[in-house]
């Protein structure tokens, strides 16, 4: 095996990790996610396929990493855009507060709403090392980056 092929299952397996330990966090932990933090999966979901993709069809593998890089770019995005948010930097948007579209206004729908438990973009209400889990997703964001990309511009190197 290829060290590209080690370090795409490497990544995998991290990727795995990732949303595994999120949804762990959600519901053993009891730690609502903000709007920001279940969007903040979606790129390690894509990245799971698009590894698999790499992995199983083995054609495309330069494609495949290019958008496996991109994706990982737009994580780092997001993460920084919520991590903007917690320090008071950015302010909260629409994203964070999605259920607000409700355009039922009765008093059963507004006493339903009132009852629901939304949760804050700008509170981080799970740590590592006193650092949430948007400032760690930045450093894994912008790690992940630098290998994909290293991985496409050494692809012929390494075939």
């Amino acid at each position: 095996m290829t060290n590209r092929k080690i370090t795409l299952h490497l990544i995998l397996l991290f990727s795995v990790f990732a949303v595994s330990a999120a949804y762990f966090i959600e519901y053993i932990l009891g730690h609502q996610p903000c709007n920001l933090c279940l969007i903040e999966r979606i790129p390690y979901i894509i990245s799971i396929i698009l590894i698999l993709l790499i992995i199983f069809i083995q054609k495309f593998e330069r494609f495949f990493l290019v958008i496996l890089s991109i994706t990982f770019i737009i994580a780092f995005i997001i993460s920084f855009y919520h991590f903007g948010i917690e320090q008071g930097f950015i302010k909260e948007s629409l994203v964070c507060d999605l259920n607000s579209n409700n355009t039922d206004l009765t008093k059963e729908a507004l006493l339903n709403q009132l009852k629901e438990v939304t949760v804050s973009c700008k509170d981080a209400t799970f740590k590592i090392l006193g650092l949430s889990l948007a400032t760690i997703n930045i450093f894994i964001s912008l790690i992940i980056v630098t290998i994909t990309i290293k991985l496409f511009l050494t692809y012929e190197k390494n075939k």
